[in-house]
C-alpha cells in the first residue's frame, strides 16, 4: 500500500536537526535548490546537538589520561564517560571491553590482527568490504549470498558444520546491507556460530543508526561501527565485546597509553608490559572529541526514542519504494524480497540509463545527492545485477563506448534528518528523469559523470 504525500507529511515525529539542513546548492538549469542529503549510508550530516556538544567542550581541550592540570582531568573524564554512554548504548555485557577506532573498517582490522592462532573465519559474500576484506592472514570461507535469511542461517550451519572444531573460529556478519538495506537475522547466525564453537562479529555500521543494538540481546560476541554513518563527525569508530582475544594479542599500535611499564634490559633491549584494558589498543592521544561526538549521537537518539524513529523512517521507505514502484523502468535490488524488514537503504537501476549519468542529473538538475557505483560492496552488487566478473565495474559515460561494459547502481539511503520534502523531490525527479530524460548534456570526467560546460 503506497503512502501519499499528505500521510508523509503528518509522520509520527518531525525529523531531527542536522548541520546542512539549510544548505543551498546551483542548478545547471539556473537558480538554487536547498540540498537534498540522501547518502546517509556513506555519511549521515552529523546532528546539530552533537555539533553543539563538541564546539561547548572545545574550549576546555586538554591532553587524556597524560596532565595533571584542570582541562586534562576534564577531558580524561570526558573520553571516559563517552565509553561508559557508548557501552551502556550498545548494552555490552559487564566483563565486556569498548576500544574507541577510527572507522568500522578500524574497528574490524584490529580484530582481525587480535585472531588467535589457527582462527577460522566464515563471512558471506555480501558484506561491505570493511568486514570482507580484513582477514587476509587467516583461513576465510567466503559464502554464498543468501535469498532468504533462513537459507543464511542454513548455509552458515553448513560451513561451520564442516569446519576443525578443535580450532577458534570467526563468523562476521552485517545488521543491515549497506547496499539493499535489508535487515540479517542476527540473533539466529549468532545461535549458530554458538552452536558450533565459533564466534561472532556484528558490523552495525548501518543498523545502529537506525536500529537500537543490543549487545546481549542479539548474543554477538564484537559489534564494530562508524561515528560518521551514527550523525557524529568523521574520524571515529568504535569496537566492543569479548575482552579476552583482545587482551591476548598485541597492541594493534605500539606506543604511549598502550604500554603500562617499559624498562631496559641489561642487554640494551627493552621490555613491555602491556595494558590489558582497552588502552592495550589505543595506542598514542586518543581522539577525544570523535568518542565524544559519537557518545553525544547515542545520547540524542536515545533520547529521540528509536520506537519513534524507526516508525517515521518506516513512512519514508514506503514512499520511496511504492514511488520506485510506479516506475517501470526501475529495478530495485534485494536480497530477501519485497517484504523483507529494512532500513532506509534502497539501491537500483533503470532500464535505458548508466547509474552515473542518472545520479549525476539528479544532482545537477534537481539538487539531490545520491551515490553510484558499487558502493564497496563489488561481489554483492555483481550477484544483484547478474554480471560475470570480467564486467567491468566502476562509473562510466552516460553512453558506453563501443564494446565497453558498465556495471553500477544508484543508492538513495536516509535517515533520521530527513525531510519528508526530499523523499518527495526524489520520487519526483526520478519519475521526471525516467519520462523526459535529462534536460542536460553530459561527459566524463576522471571516471564520473559530470555536467558538460560550454
Amino acid at each position: 500500500m503506497s503512502v501519499s504525500t499528505a500521510a508523509v507529511a503528518q509522520s509520527v515525529c518531525a525529523p531531527l536537526p542536522v548541520l546542512g539542513r539549510d544548505v543551498t546548492v546551483p542548478l545547471v538549469t539556473g537558480g538554487e535548490v536547498t540540498y537534498a542529503a540522501l547518502d546517509y549510508a556513506a555519511s549521515a550530516p552529523a546532528l546539530q546537538r552533537v555539533w553543539d556538544d563538541v564546539a561547548a567542550y572545545a574550549p576546555y581541550y586538554g591532553s587524556v589520561h597524560r596532565g595533571a592540570g584542570y582541562l586534562s582531568q576534564l577531558s580524561t573524564d570526558l573520553f571516559e564517560n563517552a565509553r561508559r554512554t557508548v557501552t551502556e548504548f550498545l548494552d555490552c555485557r559487564a566483563d565486556d571491553q569498548l576500544v574507541f577506532t577510527r572507522s568500522t573498517t578500524d574497528s574490524l582490522n584490529l580484530l582481525a590482527a587480535a585472531l588467535p592462532a589457527g582462527c577460522q573465519v566464515f563471512v558471506f559474500e555480501t558484506e561491505h568490504h570493511a568486514s570482507l576484506l580484513p582477514w587476509q592472514n587467516t583461513p576465510v570461507t567466503y559464502l554464498d549470498a543468501p535469498r532468504t535469511p533462513g537459507q543464511a542461517v542454513a548455509t552458515l550451519e553448513r560451513a561451520l558444520a564442516g569446519r576443525d572444531p578443535r580450532g577458534p573460529a570467526l563468523v562476521c556478519v552485517t545488521g543491515a546491507s549497506n547496499v539493499t538495506g535489508e535487515l540479517w537475522p542476527v540473533r539466529e547466525l549468532a545461535a549458530a556460530a554458538h552452536a558450533h564453537g565459533a564466534r561472532i562479529v556484528l558490523d552495525a555500521a548501518q543498523l545502529a543508526p537506525h536500529h537500537p543494538v543490543s549487545v546481549r540481546d542479539l548474543d554477538v560476541d564484537w559489534v564494530a561501527f562508524s561515528g560518521h554513518k551514527l550523525y557524529a563527525p568523521f574520524g571515529s569508530g568504535v569496537l566492543a565485546g569479548r575482552a579476552d582475544w583482545l587482551r591476548e594479542a598485541d597492541p594493534y599500535l605500539a606506543g604511549g597509553g598502550a604500554s603500562r611499564r617499559v624498562t631496559r634490559r641489561e642487554d640494551g633491549g627493552v621490555d613491555v608490559q602491556w595494558h590489558e584494558s582497552a588502552a592495550r589498543h589505543e595506542a598514542g592521544s586518543p581522539n577525544v572529541i570523535g568518542a565524544y561526538a559519537i557518545a553525544s549521537a547515542c545520547k540524542a537518539l536515545a533520547e529521540a526514542g528509536f520506537d519513534t524513529l524507526v516508525a517515521r523512517e518506516r513512512q519514508l521507505i514506503e514512499r520511496v519504494r511504492s514511488g520506485l514502484a510506479e516506475v517501470p523502468q526501475v529495478r530495485v535490488l534485494s536480497l530477501f524480497g519485497d517484504d523483507a524488514p529494512r532500513v532506509g537503504v534502497i539501491s537500483f537501476v533503470v532500464d535505458g540509463w548508466n547509474s552515473s549519468h542518472f545520479a549525476a542529473a539528479l544532482s545537477a538538475e534537481y539538487g539531490i545527492g545520491v551515490r553510484d557505483g558499487l558502493f564497496c560492496a563489488h561481489p554483492l552488487l555483481r550477484t544483484l545485477l547478474g554480471s560475470d566478473p570480467g564486467t567491468q565495474g566502476e562509473c562510466g559515460a552516460p553512453e558506453a563506448a563501443p564494446g565497453e561494459k558498465s556495471l553500477n547502481a544508484i543508492r538513495v539511503s536516509f535517515g533520521a534528518g530527513t525531510p519528508d520534502e526530499h523523499v518527495e523531490r526524489f520520487v519526483t525527479a526520478v519519475k521526471d528523469l525516467v519520462t523526459d530524460g535529462a534536460k542536460w548534456s553530459y561527459r566524463t570526467e576522471d571516471g564520473r559523470c559530470v555536467p558538460a560546460v560550454g
